[in-house]
């Protein structure tokens, strides 16, 4: 545990860079962050890092002044190693590098995937939980086990989010499109909904969301009701996720379930999720939606938690790390 002084957290795996703070007790602090988001087409990995770069000052200065707090307040820098965009990692690694550098501290080099984890368990106070962690570059169910959270079952091909973004860009509406999905979702009347066959996602514990953005596109295309679409995609996607989120409560004994990522911010996701745990006797969290999409402040907790361990990252092994897996990160402070 870091007794005094603060800890920086940068996000920046992808979409948003990110500046987030935890005290000397671990308490989370709003983080202040910019997205790119682009007129047309996804995430250009290159012209993201340019955002980022951009923006990394002011961000940092606003968050500081708002705390009313100096550079000489901070006792370490976390950032994330990964996984994500090369470039956009490199731009955030190089964020920390030079302020750890500059203000002789150390710095964390964390797993932005166990960072959602973390700060879901702050916010929620829950303990042991399985996490149905969905976003745009993710879609994984996880839980705890010797020593590391370890992946019960993930997206075989797309994460979720991405599967929403692209059907939505295919239907002219520009990134992120996920809540826009879900806007149009609420739009429609499920009672009148004549029947719409999409594709069902899982396959044993894993996931698979290419077949289902290839036959939603190509319903809208024939001319079904873009409402219509959203609504049985949403319904669709979401049971499948849920489904082995229970899988995964049964396999393990758990008894809690939580939700994490961009796409965790979806009203009827928390819905169904609260469904089903309340049908087996579990408990669903969902941490506020400012700590569900990506920001700094999940990182900077992950990094107070591994400081206090007794974990630093050298200069040297502080090479991003695109492909880094949940399980592939040591719990050492629980």
């Amino acid at each position: 545990m870091v007794d005094d002084g603060w800890v920086l957290g940068i996000e920046s795996t992808a979409h948003t860079f990110s500046f987030g703070l935890v005290d000397g007790e671990g308490k989370p602090y709003p983080s202040e962050s910019s997205t790119i988001s682009p007129a047309e087409g996804g995430i250009h990995p290159r012209k993201a890092a340019e955002h980022h770069a951009e923006t990394a000052g002011e961000l940092l200065a606003r968050l500081l002044q708002r705390e009313g707090l100096g550079k000489s307040n901070l006792s370490a820098i976390a950032f994330s190693q990964g996984p994500g965009l090369a470039p956009c990692l490199r731009a955030g690694a190089s964020a920390a590098r030079t302020l750890s550098t500059a203000l002789a501290i150390p710095m964390i080099g964390v797993n932005h995937c166990v960072a959602h984890i973390e700060i879901g368990r702050e916010q929620c106070g829950c303990d042991d939980p399985v996490l149905l962690y969905a976003s745009g570059g993710n879609t994984q169910v996880i839980t705890r086990l010797a020593g590391k959270y370890r992946v019960l079952g993930e997206t075989l091909d797309i994460g979720i989010g991405n599967m929403l973004d692209k059907f939505a860009r295919s239907n002219g509406i520009p990134f992120p499109g996920g809540p826009k999905v879900e806007q149009h979702a609420l739009l429609w009347n499920e009672d009148s909904l004549d029947e719409l066959s999409l594709p069902y996602v899982v396959q044993g514990m894993d996931l698979a969301f290419s077949g289902i953005l290839t036959a939603a596109t190509k319903a809208t295309r024939n001319g079904t009701s873009f409402d219509a679409v959203c609504w049985s995609l949403q319904e669709h996607a979401f049971a499948a996720c849920v489904e082995v989120a229970e899988r995964a409560l049964a396999h393990s004994g758990k008894t809690e379930l939580l939700l994490g990522g961009g796409v965790a911010c979806n009203e009827r996701l928390r819905e169904m999720c609260e469904i089903m745990c309340a049908e087996r006797g579990a408990k669903s969290y969902a941490p506020p939606k400012m700590y569900c999409v990506d920001n700094g402040t999940m990182i900077a907790r992950l990094g107070w938690l591994e400081l206090g361990g007794g974990r630093v990252t050298s200069l040297v092994d502080s090479a991003i790390i695109p492909t880094l897996r949940t399980d592939d990160s040591e719990i050492i402070w629980a």
